[in-house]
């Protein structure tokens, strides 16, 4: 078994501290082999730079698009200034479907199907975080159960007029006029994008707790036109 400084501190805190450690993520040693997937764009290790991706050095606990000096895309700079964090629970859904976590993600990459196998990557990234043991959301033995969104749902086509009736509550915090301070502008996003977004809320994906409620209220109709709304608003 490989051992790393950054899994010995995890592992001793958490004696320390006298918890008992739930199941691992996963293998770290077949996790480092599945990382031959990720080495076209992204790099990790003591030498380890930006490339197609940014480096993947710290990744748990760390926000979404949060890396300086790397050029995100625009779903993925949205999803972090939202408050997308990078933990077990997140990055198992990113790495199973990345498309149905950050729409139109620049990420050129299939996703993970096998939960075993995205466990033992996640393993392998962990190695390369500071201290699992104190990050976000009970990291790092959390395993999270699968959020891949139904193509269906993105699928619907939502009524622009119907959205315009839901919308009130939305506008009591989020301005029609697009302008954003202190709180995201939700006016003219692609309808895949608001969609990806509300169901990542629905899931506790997005960690916003006035989001997750208001989310939780919505059918995935309801959600359709509401996007289909703010995409054509002025």
């Amino acid at each position: 078994m490989r051992s790393t400084p950054f899994l010995k501190s995890a592992l001793a805190a958490s004696f320390v501290a006298g918890a008992s450690l739930a199941e691992e993520i996963g293998d770290a040693d077949a996790g480092e082999a599945l990382f031959s997937q990720c080495k076209g764009c992204h790099q990790i290790g003591a030498s380890a730079k930006d490339r197609i991706g940014p480096h993947l050095n710290g990744i748990f606990g760390r926000r979404a698009g949060a890396h300086k000096g790397f050029a995100y895309s625009k779903s993925m700079q949205r999803a972090g200034v939202d408050g997308l964090t990078w933990t077990a629970e997140t990055l198992d859904a990113y790495i199973e479907n990345p498309r149905a976590l950050v729409s139109k993600t620049r990420m050129s990459f299939r996703g993970i199907k096998n939960p075993d196998d995205r466990a033992n990557l996640m393993a392998y990234l962990r190695d390369f975080s500071d201290n699992p043991s104190n990050l976000p959301e009970a990291e790092p033995t959390a395993r999270a159960t699968d959020h891949d969104l139904d193509p269906e749902i993105l699928a619907l086509q939502g009524d622009p007029e119907y959205g315009e009736y839901l919308s009130n509550e939305c506008l009591t915090c989020h301005q029609a006029d697009g302008s954003a301070e202190g709180i995201p502008s939700i006016t003219q996003w692609p309808e895949e994008d608001f969609v990806v977004a509300m169901h990542a809320y629905k899931r506790k994906l997005r960690p916003h707790p006035v989001m997750q409620m208001m989310a939780g209220r919505l059918n995935n109709d309801e959600i359709a036109a509401l996007a289909a709304y703010f995409k054509d608003l002025d």
